[in-house]
């Protein structure tokens, strides 16, 4: 997938600007604050219809505007064209059009053009909280998996219905015990299929990470290990035994579960330990190593969307060089060579291998005109 054109009206810092990027390797320069990452920021809203730094709509606006507009043209390796025009007014429904026609629920428009992001700021899914891989995974997996993605919003539909249902009885409703224990049935085959899928995601994914851990000049043994609730799982558990665990554990935990108004087990609760040498890196890894691991994990989440879809994602990297030293910055290069379409910001002028050079400044310029 192939970014033609995109262009900017009132998003962040751009009042109107129009970008247009290499095939290859695209390298923008320029210092901080000067609006490189809301390039990266623009396009990814055309990808999966948010901000990949977090991001409300509304903080995306310029300034004293009350509306912004991007206008995507996008190819595919197949010569297939897309349009995606993404409309945001204060006060009024966010709206996603894809070639000409309105895109309702979001969702729908997951993984028609696929991306991968670094940023800084995902740090934190290396070295944050359980929920920050939670939603690393699930990005993941959606953009590939239909299936997966309507598990995942009907499973969040549900937990919401039940955890309400354990508040209601906390509080003394009368409510009967049939209502409680459809939604759990319900949950429990919802949250099979979805540990089930992360468990066979994972059992692929983990090959292509290691073998891209290693070409980054690394000699440590890194490993992925999913933490459930419900305890030890192997990869070859079958979806009707994760539910049938499912259902034994809801029942053991039913009067906790009321006492809290929570579902305590569930995809929900669980993690993605992630070691070097079997110790946990959030705990020992130097920041170096965190950064290593998260390119590594970067790099290998393009490798499976290339080989699952059969096309290549829009790769966009924001700051990736930051705090690496010469060696890990060739090696980086190196493989992103053998990539798509690239996208990377940095605060100065790199790659004196094959890229498309762009300064802030120049793109500026371009505008005034």
């Amino acid at each position: 997938m192939n970014v033609r054109c995109i262009q900017y009206q009132n998003f962040r810092s751009h009042r109107i600007l129009t970008f247009e990027p290499g095939e290859g390797i695209t390298l923008i320069h320029g210092p901080n604050g000067s609006g490189k990452t809301s390039i990266l920021e623009g396009i990814h809203y055309c990808a999966l219809t948010k901000s990949h730094v977090s991001a409300t709509d509304g903080e995306c606006l310029h300034f004293t505007s009350d509306y912004f507009v991007l206008n995507g043209s996008f190819f595919s390796e197949n010569e297939v064209s897309t349009t995606v025009k993404i409309v945001y007014k204060k006060e009024k429904e966010k709206q996603v059009i894809v070639d000409n026609c309105e895109v309702k629920p979001f969702s729908r428009h997951i993984g028609r053009i696929p991306c991968v992001t670094f940023s800084p700021s995902e740090m934190v899914i290396v070295n944050g909280v359980p929920a920050e891989r939670r939603r690393f995974i699930d990005t993941l997996i959606s953009q590939t998996e239909r299936k997966y993605l309507d598990d995942l919003l009907d499973y969040r539909r549900v937990l919401h219905q039940r955890n309400a249902l354990l508040a209601q009885l906390f509080s003394g409703h009368n409510i009967h015990k049939d209502m409680l224990l459809l939604w759990t049935e319900n949950i429990a085959r919802l949250a099979a299929s979805i540990v089930s899928a992360r468990i066979q995601f994972l059992a692929s994914f983990f090959d292509q990470f290691c073998a891209l851990y290693q070409q980054l000049s690394v000699d440590e043994i890194p490993s992925v290990i999913y933490k459930c609730s419900l305890g030890n799982i192997s990869n070859d558990t079958s979806p009707e035994a994760l539910y049938a665990r499912f259902l034994a554990r809801y029942e053991e935990t039913g009067k906790q579960e009321v006492l809290r108004g929570q579902t305590m087990t569930g995809p929900h609760r669980d993690d993605l330990l992630f070691l070097l040498h079997d110790k946990e890196i959030k705990k020992y890894a130097s920041r170096g190593q965190l950064r290593t691991f998260l390119i590594a994990l970067k790099l290998a989440q393009y490798r499976f969307y290339q080989e699952t879809l059969g096309e290549k994602p829009l790769f966009l990297l924001d700051d990736i060089f930051s705090e690496l030293d010469v060696t890990r910055t060739a090696d980086i290069f190196g493989i992103l060579e053998t990539c798509g379409q690239t996208i990377i910001t940095s605060a100065e002028k790199k790659g004196e291998r094959k890229a498309t050079i762009i300064s802030m400044e120049s793109l500026k310029h371009i505008k005034e005109k």
